[in-house]
């Protein structure tokens, strides 16, 4: 009887853990008050001493966040066009500020690599790890 209730547990705790472990605490990404920016927020200290290494050694920043216009059901362009801009790092949050200013209603496809894990203890348990790493990808319309 105690071998079945340590057992069982043993599987409840750890349950517990996994669950409390594995909160949705990736980076927001969004635009800053009056749209001429991208905000990435909620950065984890891990990732953003990496994104400050990165910064400070002079790396190509492009690769911390790719920003891109999704063309709309009526252009006759049907590729998604990237838009330069330059990243800075203020406090806790990396910014983008494009080259050329947002235009009113249009969709933004941002990915970012940021924070994002490889597999957690969940999907190396549950078998959904997956072979690559996958941006996290949020649409914006300005």
């Amino acid at each position: 009887m105690f071998k079945f209730f340590f057992n069982y547990l043993v599987v409840v705790v750890v349950i517990f853990a996994l669950s409390c472990s594995n909160r949705n605490n990736r980076p927001v990404i969004k635009f800053s008050g009056d749209s001429s920016s991208i905000i990435i927020k909620n950065i984890d200290e891990a990732s953003l001493l990496q994104v400050k290494n990165t910064y400070n050694a002079g790396g190509d920043t492009l690769n911390l966040i790719s920003v891109s216009i999704k063309p709309g059901e009526s252009d006759s362009l049907q590729d998604e066009l990237e838009l330069a801009g330059k990243v800075k790092i203020l406090g806790d949050s990396l910014i983008f500020n494009p080259d050329q200013p947002f235009v009113k209603g249009k969709d933004y496809l941002v990915q970012s690599y940021i924070g994002v894990k490889f597999a957690t203890i969940g999907n190396l348990i549950t078998s959904s790890a997956k072979h690559n790493l996958q941006p996290q990808k949020q649409t914006l319309r300005r």
